[in-house]
């Protein structure tokens, strides 16, 4: 399998390192994108560096690299990740504008019908941030917001992280055991 993965400023880093970790522990390939302010967003809320970060990825490409491979959908992979995602982030992919790699891929993911995962970040919400993820889930794009849960007994905010990180490893059948499953009560 082989997958994007694409990490914004929006607060959250700590959930696309995880996954990066998880991924390549599951030996998925995974093409990394982070932007500049991912990069800075990373090192206010971590304690990683971003070439640390960058290391858990079979490949990185510069967030503004237009002629990376996976700009172009002759370029095969599996589907993408963006989390966390920005509200300018989601924002530009909605209204197609790839000025830069991430909305870009995003965009070639959506038009080879790709499965493309956004994880939004922000609260609260306001009326334009609903009706960008309601346009993008029309065109097919998976909106996953990172939602506390409480059936899988979470007692710490890795727990938390870790259901996060099961549930979009999920989208795409890649087997985990990160995060306690539904069992229902009789």
């Amino acid at each position: 399998m082989r997958l994007i993965v694409a990490m914004t400023g929006a607060t959250g880093s700590i959930l696309g390192i995880r996954l990066l970790e998880e991924m390549k522990d599951a030996q998925i390939e995974t093409h990394l994108v982070m932007s500049e302010w991912a990069e800075k967003t990373l090192r206010v809320e971590t304690s990683y560096h971003p070439d640390d970060v960058k290391k858990l990825a079979s490949y990185v490409y510069a967030p503004n690299n237009q002629a990376a491979r996976i700009s172009s959908g002759s370029y095969r992979v599996d589907g993408m990740v963006i989390l966390p995602c920005s509200m300018k982030t989601l924002a530009e992919i909605r209204m197609g504008f790839a000025n830069s790699l991430i909305p870009r891929a995003a965009d070639v993911i959506l038009k080879e019908r790709k499965k493309l995962v956004i994880l939004p970040r922000e609260l609260p919400l306001n009326s334009i941030h609903l009706e960008n993820m309601l346009s993008l889930s029309n065109a097919g794009a998976v909106i996953l917001p990172p939602m506390l849960t409480f059936y899988n007994k979470p007692s710490s905010l890795d727990d938390a992280i870790n259901h996060v990180v099961a549930r979009t490893m999920d989208q795409f059948e890649i087997e985990n055991e990160l995060t306690n499953r539904w069992l229902s009560h009789k």
